[in-house]
């Protein structure tokens, strides 16, 4: 049986804008978000819970038969994170857990663990997802591939901003030196690496707000794939 789905893959380093675009083109074109950074953090967040050395494979390896990672939406279509029957979806936006996050991904026993999650989800919803991987290795086939990029300066300065409106105490040289450590972790990892797939299109933000930058991956769904927003934009 033919699977009729529709998948986007959304990929780029940490703090390019990922999932609030995304987020904000699946509610445009009527698809589900999936957040896999979500649920790496969430893994990570569970390590650092139990005082387990993030880059310990053994250690990590028997932990994870022990968590229950599920993906809720609310009201608002907004992707929650519950661990163990928990809401993290908070918790996991802390700098030290970001950092934890790249680390525990690092780790092919836990990439093997959450891709039939991630592979599940596309197989039933017209999805856009986003990662480090998606379009390289969880969905190679997907319809549609967007690498989407910013400078370093620019994705630490979103990110800052982010948290300070959440009321997260950091400050911007902690998170552009977080940046950067995820970019090297990600880019150097033996398992999956951050990379723009061949037959990606590269969107880099550095230069666009955020209205700007939704207009440009909204006009490469509809350009790429024939279809129109579901919901008019105000």
């Amino acid at each position: 049986m033919m699977n009729n789905t529709v998948a986007i893959a959304v990929d780029g380093p940490s703090g390019a804008g990922k999932s609030s675009l995304s987020k904000r083109c699946a509610q445009a074109f009527g698809f589900m978000y999936v957040d896999t950074g979500a649920i790496y953090r969430t893994v990570g967040l569970a390590a650092l819970r139990r005082g387990i050395d993030r880059k310990d494979s053994e250690k990590i390896s028997g932990l994870l038969p022990e968590l229950s990672i599920e993906l809720k939406y609310n009201e608002a279509g907004e992707q929650r994170m519950l661990l163990n029957g928990e809401d993290v979806s908070d918790e996991i936006r802390k700098p030290e857990v970001s950092i934890c996050a790249s680390d525990v991904s690092s780790l092919p026993v836990v990439r093997a663990f959450l891709m039939d999650m991630q592979r599940s989800l596309a197989l039933r919803y017209n999805v856009i997802m986003d990662g480090r991987d998606i379009g390289t290795v969880v969905l190679p086939n997907a319809d549609l591939k967007i690498f989407l990029t910013a400078s370093a300066e620019a994705r630490a300065q979103r990110r800052w901003k982010e948290l300070q409106q959440k009321g997260i105490e950091s400050d911007y040289l902690s998170v552009l030196t977080d940046i950067r450590y995820r970019d090297e972790q990600d880019s150097s990892r033996a398992a999956a690496p951050l990379r723009k797939a061949e037959d990606a299109v590269e969107l880099d933000t550095t230069e666009l707000d955020f209205e700007e930058s939704f207009a440009a991956m909204s006009q490469l769904i509809i350009e790429k794939l024939c279809i129109s927003p579901a919901v008019e934009e105000a």
